[in-house]
């Protein structure tokens, strides 16, 4: 059965996003080193700024709320599901997150030019070139790995950011983690950017396929969630302000 696209790139955001918006957020414990292929998925420093300048947080009773939703989502199925999951041995779960990368390039090469990188735009298409056919559809990063050519991550939350639209307050949605309304329209307008609706026949295929890039992505992740609730006197917080300063740093990047 087939759906509208606008339904679709929402179930896509909705099961694409990492859970509790691990993306974001910095391991400040983390203290290995990560192969190469890996820091795809954690590209963060660990020397994360403690000195948070507190983020407008209107809503706040309701983003508790859903921030401890998330919380429970997190260890109660999502991660037992992961960390099942590792089964597989490290390396090709590492390809696959290439490959789903890979796949990806038209979200960060239409932002790219929309902010005028027409560099990182030219990068992009080379990257997709050299690791499509070199990388054997993407499995490996031989772009990255011996040409130096970084993947340059953008979407069109940073976008919009760069045009200078406001973020406006923060906000924690179920299953989506911490967003804000720029970021939340941003990931829909993504969504009309992904292939996998285009080459995928039913919703359901296009639904599996994202949820087994998240349970990959999550496979891969060294507990940084856990660190945070370990380490952390008010986890949600740290994850507020993390996300916050994050997101306005790629933005001036």
């Amino acid at each position: 059965m087939r759906i509208s696209i606008p339904i679709l790139t929402l179930l896509i955001t909705l099961v694409s996003i990492p859970p509790l918006g691990a993306q974001e957020l910095v391991d400040p414990t983390a203290t290995r080193t990560l192969p190469a292929a890996e820091e795809d998925y954690f590209p963060f420093e660990d020397d994360f700024d403690e000195a948070f300048v507190a983020t407008a947080d209107p809503l706040e009773p309701f983003n508790r709320a859903m921030f401890w939703v998330n919380d429970k989502l997190y260890f109660y199925l999502l991660k037992p599901v992961a960390r099942t999951y590792r089964v597989v041995p490290e390396p090709a779960r590492v390809s696959v997150g290439n490959f789903f990368s890979n796949v990806a390039t038209p979200v960060r090469l239409a932002n790219c030019l929309l902010q005028f990188r027409f560099i990182d735009a030219g990068r992009e298409v080379g990257r997709f070139a050299v690791n499509t056919t070199w990388g054997i559809g993407g499995l490996f990063d031989p772009a990255r790995k011996h040409l130096g050519w970084q993947k340059k991550d953008e979407d069109l939350g940073q976008t919009l950011g760069y045009f200078g639209i406001p973020a406006g307050p923060y906000l924690v949605l179920p299953v989506f983690g911490p967003s804000n309304p720029r970021d939340a329209v941003g990931r829909v307008g993504d969504g009309f950017l992904d292939p996998w609706p285009y080459v995928l026949d039913e919703t359901w295929e296009v639904i599996a396929v994202k949820t087994y890039e998240r349970i990959n992505w999550l496979s891969l992740d060294r507990d940084t969630y856990e660190a945070i609730k370990r380490e952390q006197l008010d986890p949600y917080i740290f994850i507020r302000e993390a996300y916050t300063q994050r997101r306005e740093a790629m933005i001036l990047e």
